[in-house]
């Protein structure tokens, strides 16, 4: 996919509305400046935003936050801005909430769930895009990218950072050594587990005490075996946690649960091992690492650049296996960018990430996928990356977003409770399949009850 260009055009001082809109054309229009960011801006003209400081919020850590930075580095270099990442913890609603609460929310915040964007939306905490982040949205995301950011008809979101949460990665030294190949389905992936067992290494790695992980596997299994369907019901509660589709997924995911010895560390191991471990712990050990396998998307490739695997030659990728009849399962996920404040910084910056210029320069890293059409896969550092990325582009609004963050953020997205917390549970005790269905739907009643108050 080519990359759509447009002409610079020279920044006109007149009114700040002018220079912000220059801002945004030359974002489009290919890479950054070498001037002295004290000087003037990308096109040649002042820069449009010299001081004004704007703040960011986010729960990336890490690497992650790392990568984010240098996008928000370049939007200094080409407004003179002054932003400030303002780490924030989950759940992000509460965060902001606090902040709101105290007089000082941040201008700007990324929040990973569909659901975070209502709950905001409805307390009347943000503020609608303006229209040059409207132009970039019209001109590189799909319908449905930009639907995911909107709330009754009102665009809120600028989607920056997708996910493709249907990824089995895995040690090639180890399927190699132990005679594995790819598994296509559900049985063949247990099957392919055995294999891998018998050989002397644990085959999976589950990140449990991380429970948003926990609910990425059973909705990839709910998504394959119960279809298309009954997942946006159960996403939207119109059908009920106790329903006997649910009830089907647990069992088949308790196939692999129920079995201690095919889990890294057993089921204790697992419920405390956090997300990042369990993917490095993948590819460390040299032959005998702690886990052949992990299930998670691709910005796992963030936490394998920690290790010596390379991604393609060490550490290679499967889709996530098909259930009985079902279909390979493609759920996404993303991170969208709101305005908390209407200033002009907010808006430019809502701006800036939906152009293909912000979301090149952390393709550039590894461990993260745009939604934007118009980024030029070259941009990804390898090929197994460019494949994903071709992929979620590839399905234009033919995806299911990640079913958790659909839902109220009390229930799908609290660390300790919700939905975390039953499949958590669900971990320690796969055989409580009726309990854990009971909890869910539980919980689920009272978060929807209380969502639809607000």
């Amino acid at each position: 996919m080519r990359t759509t260009l447009r002409p610079r055009k020279t920044a006109v001082a007149i009114t700040a509305f002018t220079a912000i809109t220059a801002l945004t054309l030359a974002a489009c229009g290919g890479g950054g400046s070498d001037k002295d960011p004290g000087e003037s801006g990308p096109s040649g003209g002042a820069l449009p935003l010299k001081g004004e400081k704007i703040e960011v919020a986010a729960v990336w850590t890490g690497p992650e936050q790392e990568n984010f930075t240098k996008v928000l580095k370049e939007f200094e270099k080409r407004t003179g801005a002054i932003v400030t990442f303002v780490p924030a913890q989950d759940p992000i609603v509460n965060f902001l909430g606090t902040k709101i609460a105290g007089g000082s929310p941040p201008d700007v915040a990324m929040l990973p769930q569909v659901g975070a964007i209502q709950q905001a939306a409805a307390q009347k905490w943000l503020k609608p895009v303006g229209p040059e982040a409207k132009a970039q949205l019209a001109a590189n995301y799909s319908r449905g990218w930009q639907e995911l950011g909107a709330v009754d008809g009102t665009q809120y979101g600028v989607y920056f950072k997708a996910a493709n949460k249907s990824l089995v990665w895995y040690n090639a030294a180890v399927f190699e050594s132990a005679g594995a190949t790819e598994p296509k389905t559900w049985k063949e992936f247990l099957t392919t587990a055995e294999t891998i067992s018998a050989y002397g290494v644990t085959p999976v790695s589950v990140g449990g005490a991380d429970g948003w992980t926990l609910t990425d596997w059973f909705e990839n299994i709910y998504l394959s075996q119960a279809g298309p369907a009954k997942y946006d019901q159960l996403a939207k509660h119109t059908i009920k946690w106790t329903d006997p589709s649910v009830t089907a997924a647990l069992t088949t995911l308790g196939e692999l649960f129920g079995k201690p010895a095919l889990l890294a560390g057993g089921t204790s191991g697992a419920l405390q091992t956090e997300y990042p471990v369990s993917v490095t712990q993948t590819f460390t050990g040299g032959d005998t690492p702690k886990g052949a396998m992990v299930f998670e998307g691709d910005f796992a490739a963030v936490n394998i650049a920690q290790t010596k695997a390379r991604i393609g030659t060490d550490a290679k990728v499967f889709p996530f296996p098909t259930v009985g009849t079902g279909t390979t399962p493609v759920v996404t996920a993303g991170d969208a960018a709101v305005a908390l404040k209407d200033t002009k910084g907010a808006q430019a910056l809502l701006a800036f990430l939906a152009s293909p210029d912000a979301a090149r320069i952390w393709a550039a890293e590894g461990g993260f996928v745009s939604p934007n059409k118009n980024l030029d896969p070259s941009a990804y550092p390898n090929d197994v990356q460019r494949e994903i990325a071709k992929a979620l582009i590839g399905a234009g609004d033919d995806f299911r977003f990640d079913m958790s963050d659909q839902m109220p953020q009390s229930f799908g997205g609290t660390p300790g409770k919700g939905e975390w917390k039953a499949l958590q549970d669900f971990l320690k005790n796969p055989k409580d399949i009726a309990g854990t269905q009971a909890r869910l739907e539980k919980d689920a009643e009272k978060a929807y009850r209380a969502a639809a108050k607000s």
